[in-house]
C-alpha cells in the first residue's frame, strides 16, 4: 500500500443479515488506522433479514470529495440480490469479489474472483461470518489496506466473544485471496 491513495469506492452488497454494515465499519476502521479519510454509508430495504442491503466505504484524499459512490473501484457481492443491483455501478476495470453461487456474467471483463466465502465461513466455524472471509480476500485482492490494519480494526469493532471468530474467517479469506492472486 503506498502513502497517497486517490479516491477509491468499494460496496458490501447482499441481503439484510449478512453482516454487510458491520464490514463496512471495520474496512472504514481499517483505513482510519492507516490515517486514512474515508466515509462509510449503508443502504437496506425496510425488512430486518432478506431484503437488499449495501454498505459502502469511499476513501479519499481530498477532504471535498463527494462521499458516496459514483463507480465502484471494487464490488464484494455475497449473494444474488446485492450482485445483480450493484454490478452496473462497478467500473470496467473493478475488482469484484462473488460467492461461487452467484451467476456472474454480467462481471465479465472486470478482475473478477468467484471464491467459496460462504463454504469456508461453514467450515470455520459459521455461515454468518461470510462478511469476514470476504473482506480477508478483498484485502489480498486489493491491496488498499494492510492485514494488520484490518486485524486490529476486527479486534476494535467486533462485540469481544466473536472477535477471536471473526480474525480468524478473515484470515481464511487472507490466504484464499492470495491464492487467488498468485493463480
Amino acid at each position: 500500500m503506498t502513502d497517497s491513495m486517490e479516491r477509491r469506492e468499494i460496496r458490501l452488497a447482499g441481503s439484510g443479515g449478512q453482516g454487510l454494515i458491520l464490514g463496512a465499519r471495520i474496512l472504514f476502521e481499517a483505513f482510519a488506522i492507516e490515517g486514512r479519510r474515508a466515509s462509510q454509508s449503508q443502504s437496506y430495504e425496510p425488512t430486518s433479514r432478506g431484503g437488499f442491503c449495501h454498505s459502502d466505504v469511499v476513501v479519499s484524499e481530498d477532504l471535498s470529495d463527494f462521499p458516496l459512490v459514483t463507480g465502484l473501484d471494487a464490488l464484494i457481492a455475497l449473494d444474488q440480490v446485492g450482485f445483480d443491483r450493484s454490478i452496473a455501478l462497478a467500473k470496467p476495470d473493478a475488482l469484484v469479489i462473488v460467492d461461487t453461487r452467484i451467476d456472474a456474467r454480467d462481471a465479465e471483463g472486470r478482475r473478477l474472483h468467484r471464491l467459496p466465502l460462504t463454504e469456508r465461513a461453514v467450515v470455520t466455524g459459521s455461515g454468518r461470518i461470510a462478511n469476514m472471509v470476504a473482506l480477508g480476500a478483498f484485502v489480498a485482492l486489493s491491496g488498499f489496506v494492510r492485514p494488520s490494519s484490518l486485524d486490529e480494526a476486527i479486534r476494535r469493532e467486533t462485540p469481544e466473544k466473536f472477535a477471536a471468530l471473526n480474525a480468524a474467517a478473515a484470515r481464511v479469506g487472507l490466504t484464499m485471496g492470495e491464492t487467488a492472486a498468485a493463480a
